[in-house]
């Protein structure tokens, strides 16, 4: 364990988001960002003559898809200290330098690493399932907590 952690959890009167928070956070963000998707996708999905076109369709917006959920996950961090679906679930991410929410780069790093620990089959996220801090590669390269608002 980490005494530094452990005092300033302590000090500041912090709680750690549960495992479970964050799944649903995640969860509720994965079907915004989707359903996003499907908006702008929707002619050219409906418009494609095969299954196989359609897949082609979305493949070749994949490094849009990319760019908006690093947007959408950097502005909401930054801004708010949580995405939309942290919002719901009530959690939220702070620096653990300032206890505030983190600046442009933080967010930023955060949100970059988000999607490298996607692509590499999440186990970044199942990294944060063993972390006694439950801190993801995200979090740990970022310096950041995940804690209950």
């Amino acid at each position: 364990m980490n005494d530094y952690l452990d005092s300033f959890l302590a000090r500041e009167k912090y709680t750690l988001a549960t495992i479970r928070s964050r799944i649903a956070a995640f969860t509720i963000d994965e079907f915004l960002l989707s359903f996003i998707l499907i908006i702008i996708l929707w002619t050219p999905i409906m418009n494609a003559a095969s299954v196989e076109a359609m897949i082609d369709v979305v493949n070749t917006f994949i490094l849009e898809y990319m760019a908006i959920k690093i947007i959408y996950q950097t502005f909401f961090t930054m801004q708010y200290g949580a995405t939309l679906g942290k919002i719901v679930m009530k959690i939220r991410v702070i620096e653990i330098q300032t206890s505030s929410n983190p600046h442009f780069l933080s967010a930023f790093n955060r949100s970059v690493f988000r999607i490298v620990s996607e692509v590499l089959f999440y186990l970044g996220f199942l990294w944060g399932m063993f972390d006694p801090y439950r801190r993801t590669w995200h979090d740990l390269s970022a310096k950041t907590l995940v804690i209950n608002a």
